[in-house]
């Protein structure tokens, strides 16, 4: 840190946006359950609905749909049903 004291505000400016998101969206600042395992398996839900947050936020729902059609492989015959 001492040969680089931007990188904090760099680290910052990446890293620290979806963490307050995250913390937010929990509502407090502590896990609902107790134990490692069950933490852990609570903020990776977390982090799941995030990344699905932002992916539609940033894709948007039809291209989103269409990309799932498409790695079905099955073609546009299940766009109908996604």
């Amino acid at each position: 840190m001492g040969q680089r004291p931007d990188a904090m505000k760099q680290r910052a400016a990446i890293v620290e946006h979806p963490f307050g998101t995250l913390k937010s969206r929990a509502g407090a600042q502590h896990f609902l359950v107790r134990g490692v395992e069950k933490c852990r398996a609570e903020f990776s839900l977390m982090v799941l609905g995030y990344n699905f947050s932002r992916t539609l936020a940033l894709l948007g729902v039809e291209r989103l749909r269409e990309y799932c059609v498409q790695r079905q492989g099955n073609g546009a015959k299940n766009l109908e049903y996604a």
